[in-house]
């Protein structure tokens, strides 16, 4: 869908055209239960928090002041969707299974690597997933991230280059890829 088309669909929206905003959600649907999935890890969650996410967006589309932004304000509301949930059910987010209950020994050399980067992001802190998610699954800008999150410029590059650190220290010290 261009972007022309999106940017009427939002004006559409705004004005309270259901249709519209419906064609809008699914648009970007699968990203939204991507990000949600990251946080409470499981389909059912995920899939209540891509709910809540629309009830939430419906309710206060008319509150969206940068229509270009669309998608960043969406992916903001399903992350505090996800974190209300995980507070709301007091989970712990950190559910990291060891890696050696995932596969067999006789495998172990053929570990894929998006399971052991989803464990790694699973040791981040709330803050630090929410900066690398947008950064990296949504290709967003540090500035859009800092927007997005509601927090410095600053703050986010300062959370941003500690996590990456932290990660690299991680898989380098995983004894899969180790040397």
């Amino acid at each position: 869908m261009g972007v022309v088309k999106i940017l009427r669909l939002i004006d559409k929206a705004r004005k309270g055209n259901d249709k519209a905003f419906i064609k809008l959600f699914q648009q970007y649907e699968a990203d939204i239960f991507r990000t949600a999935f990251m946080y409470v890890k499981n389909q059912n969650d995920a899939l209540d928090v891509v709910q809540e996410t629309a009830y939430r967006s419906f309710k206060s589309i008319g509150n969206l002041n940068e229509p270009k932004y669309f998608k960043t304000w969406l992916i903001k509301i399903a992350i505090s969707c996800a974190l209300d949930m995980l507070r709301k059910q007091k989970k712990v987010v950190q559910m990291k299974p060891s890696v050696m209950e995932l596969i067999s020994e006789d495998v172990k050399e053929d570990i894929d690597l998006e399971v052991t980067l989803q464990e790694l992001i699973e040791l981040l802190d709330d803050d630090e997933k929410s900066v690398i998610v947008l950064r990296f699954y949504h290709d967003m800008t540090i500035k859009e991230v800092a927007g997005c999150l509601d927090i410095p410029l600053g703050t986010a590059k300062t959370i941003l280059y500690r996590t990456l650190k932290r990660l690299r220290k991680e898989l380098k010290g995983d004894d899969v890829y180790g040397q």
